[in-house]
């Protein structure tokens, strides 16, 4: 019970992403099969489906736009600051930070993980850990999309006799960009929201939020 209360937060969004992920799968077969009786095609398996371009083009297509977000969006708190934002740092510490702040090398404590004492490549790579996974989770996504994207406008074409595209040629045209496009500015404007947000309207109790009576011009690290 304890692991489980200690790792709620996790197991919670996990559990919604299972859930979320297979709801779609169940609504995307059912809205395929039903085109394919539309077009007087013969209906696909599940197992067929949820292993198709189809399927895999949507779910990548979401998948990239959502690490792309917080790869951008890590990446940009490291210089940029917000006044007042609990998602910011205070001003004046934008930056890396120095080891002792980061806790290190030589300022690394007793309970510090073993990579942080560590020296080299394995410090380096250890402490920009969260943006390579992220960025690699976004390319991999992308690389996807755009894959399983080119089969399913080759199928479109072959159906109205249309000749077949290459990659290269799938990700210049409209249909790839107005894809990727509408999950983008939406992933923006999300963040750009709860940035801005944060600074004037409060959650009591969320980690998220600063606390209820912390000024505006505040950001959450300075009013702790």
């Amino acid at each position: 019970m304890r692991t489980i209360r200690d790792n709620g937060l996790s197991i919670a969004f996990g559990i919604l992403f299972v859930l979320a992920l297979a709801g779609q799968s169940v609504a995307g077969y059912l809205e395929n099969n039903e085109q394919l009786q539309q077009h007087g095609q013969p209906v696909i398996a599940f197992g067929a489906f949820v292993t198709s371009s189809e399927f895999v083009v949507d779910v990548a297509e979401n998948w990239q736009s959502e690490f792309l977000q917080f790869f951008l969006f890590i990446a940009a708190t490291i210089w940029f600051i917000q006044r007042g934002s609990p998602e910011s740092k205070k001003p004046g510490d934008e930056g890396i930070g120095t080891d002792q702040e980061q806790l290190v090398g030589e300022h690394a404590r007793p309970d510090s993980p073993e990579w942080a004492r560590a020296r080299g490549i394995r410090r380096t790579l250890f402490s920009n850990s969260l943006l390579i996974v992220m960025g690699t989770v976004f390319v991999l996504s992308w690389l996807a999309q755009s894959l399983a994207g080119t089969v399913v406008a080759n199928s479109e074409n072959a159906e109205h006799g249309m000749p077949p595209m290459s990659w290269v040629e799938y990700l210049g045209t409209p249909d790839f960009w107005n894809r990727t496009l509408q999950n983008w500015q939406s992933e923006f404007l999300a963040v750009g929201c709860m940035i801005a947000l944060s600074i004037f309207l409060r959650q009591r109790g969320s980690s998220e939020s600063k606390p209820v009576g912390a000024p505006h011009e505040e950001s959450a690290v300075a009013s702790e």
